[in-house]
């Protein structure tokens, strides 16, 4: 609608500039708006106000100029108005909204589909937790974010991979198996005095049993030295196993994982120090290996390799970063927690120091998740290793409704993630909210078909049936779909795909309230809103498919 309506206004301003009414051919952009209020039309531009000084006429006079050379070829128009100091508004014939309905019957679940992309070779990295624990609650919106971004810009036409790079090398191996060693030698009725800085969750007593149990007591006879990274690999492979399993349950999958390690094994790591240092962006000062990310704009250089010859987490992240690209990726996306803010800024340079625009690397801080049971805060403390786990959390509330609550905020915003409520059966649980519609108008379609009233694969020739207000007002929601997913493909905002759901629910709920669908006694009107009932479950389906949560049939 908004893309036709463009073209009719545009194809006015070149009508008045061609008798010479318009002395300048320099129009500018068109841009519609949905006004506020239904009395100012279904849409409205400023468009006259903008041409004001290039065409140097007042805005009132280019206004009636652009309406008076109107050619409503489509027949969307049904009248204009200008109000204000040269706002146009348009109101739409209720018919010219009908061919939406016919473009998600007939586009099904493509309706919404757009080409923004166009192919562009994008790589989105997101959860990416060290191999040391279970994955927990923040996690989890780190990946409702990455995975619903990645299926939005696939959606957009955007060729997309999902990646989770594993921090499987560093000092945080080094400690998770000094902690799993310390707790079998623990068990074994030594005893150990366990540091703070060890991971200290019960899962650490459960992988030392199972090495135990596994290796006998040889493996923890054996020095400090000898047994760390054995216990170190197996947990860690232990570990990943177990994240892996938990975002299978929770609806995300990768393309690949990668190992950080692979970096240091391949050589990696240190070949790009060596090229850096002889292009004299990596410096030797206080016998460490500083980097030049301050002439890339960052507050100041930074450490790749520390005076003991130990290589820090930026050194790998360069070698990862410079691979990402090397692999074909024209666009890099990370999911970071938002505690990681300060990060952003040494790897903007590194991405720039290694050859590519600083525009080709984007990052979303996803904010904290404070879990609530019945509105009251679930104490957790990571140190002491008492969290909730992403695995606690979809075996207590389900996939669908924990992906879509993590997704009701946008992720620079913190969420309040109640627990009971997401267990609830009612309206005031979001994900319950929209899947009912989906459920709701299943149920209607099976009395229909009972009925023998049912349109499933059939178009009614004569929509005119449909001329209550709230019949266009849902049909104009419908309409809204397409530039709502272009917009969260072009910001990466899945939440606008949540937020435009739930208000699609509210509409269709406020609809049923007020029109029965089914008619026995008017054939015509039934088929019309069957029609258009079956287009706001194609909708809520889609949408729904983009953040990974069902549109179950029956509830």
């Amino acid at each position: 609608m908004k893309n036709a309506l463009k073209e009719t206004i545009l194809a006015a301003a070149n009508a008045a500039h061609a008798k010479g009414i318009f002395p300048s051919s320099d129009f500018c952009e068109v841009v519609l708006e949905e006004p506020k209020a239904d009395s100012h039309g279904d849409l409205s531009t400023n468009m006259a106000m903008q041409m004001a000084k290039t065409q140097r006429m007042s805005p009132r006079k280019i206004a009636e100029t652009l309406i008076g050379h109107l050619d409503d070829k489509k027949g969307i128009i049904d009248r204009t108005e200008i109000a204000g100091p040269g706002f146009i508004n348009f109101f739409i014939r209720p018919s010219a909204w009908y061919p939406v309905l016919a473009a998600i019957h007939e586009q099904d679940d493509q309706y919404g589909r757009c080409d923004l992309g166009k192919g562009t070779r994008i790589q989105i990295e997101f959860v990416s937790s060290n191999p040391t624990g279970p994955l927990h609650v923040g996690h989890g919106r780190g990946g409702a974010v990455g995975d619903s971004t990645a299926n939005i810009l696939s959606f957009c036409g955007f060729d997309v991979q999902k990646e989770y790079y594993i921090n499987d090398s560093g000092r945080q191996i080094q400690t998770l198996g000094m902690s799993v060693y310390l707790r079998g030698k623990e068990m074994l009725g030594e005893t150990v005095d366990f540091p703070d800085t060890c991971y200290q969750g019960d899962y650490i007593r459960d992988l030392a049993g199972e090495l135990l149990e596994r290796e006998g007591r040889a493996l923890f006879d054996k020095s400090e030295a000898e047994a760390i990274m054995p216990c170190a690999r197996y947990a860690a492979e232990k570990i990943t196993a177990g994240m892996r399993a938990d975002l299978v349950d929770f609806g995300v999958t990768f393309d690949r994982w990668f190992s950080e390690q692979s970096l240091y094994d391949s050589g990696k790591v240190a070949g790009d120090i060596r090229n850096f240092q002889e292009k004299g962006l990596i410096y030797e000062k206080d016998g460490a290996l500083w980097f030049k990310t301050s002439d890339y704009g960052d507050e100041k250089d930074r450490v790749v390799v520390r005076q003991n010859g130990q290589t820090t987490y930026f050194a790998s992240d360069i070698a990862y970063h410079k691979d990402k690209f090397e692999r074909g990726f024209q666009k890099v996306i990370d999911v970071w927690g938002a505690d990681h803010h300060g990060y952003i800024p040494r790897m903007k340079a590194a991405v720039e120091a290694s050859g590519y625009e600083r525009g080709q690397f984007d990052v979303l801080l996803v904010q904290l998740v404070n879990l609530l049971r019945a509105g009251q805060p679930v104490a957790m403390s990571t140190r002491a290793g008492e969290f909730v786990t992403l695995a606690d959390v979809v075996k207590e509330v389900g996939r669908d409704a924990a992906r879509f609550i993590f997704l009701t905020r946008h992720y620079e915003s913190s969420l309040d993630f109640d627990l009971e409520l997401a267990k609830q059966k009612t309206n005031d649980n979001p994900v319950y909210y929209v899947q009912y519609v989906h459920a709701r108008i299943s149920s209607i379609h099976r009395k229909a078909e009972r009925d023998r009233l049912d349109v499933d694969g059939f178009r009614p020739s004569d929509l005119s049936a449909l001329e209550t207000p709230e019949d266009i007002s849902l049909i104009k929601a419908l309409a809204r779909y397409p530039e709502t997913v272009e917009t969260a493909g072009a910001l990466m905002e899945p939440h606008r795909i949540t937020y435009y759901l739930m208000t699609l629910a509210a509409a269709f709920h406020t609809y049923y309230n007020r029109h029965r669908v089914l008619h026995e006694d008017d054939l015509k009107l039934t088929r019309a809103r069957l029609y258009l009932i079956s287009a706001v479950q194609k909708v809520i389906r889609n949408g729904l498919a983009l953040l990974g949560v069902s549109a179950p049939d029956a509830m």
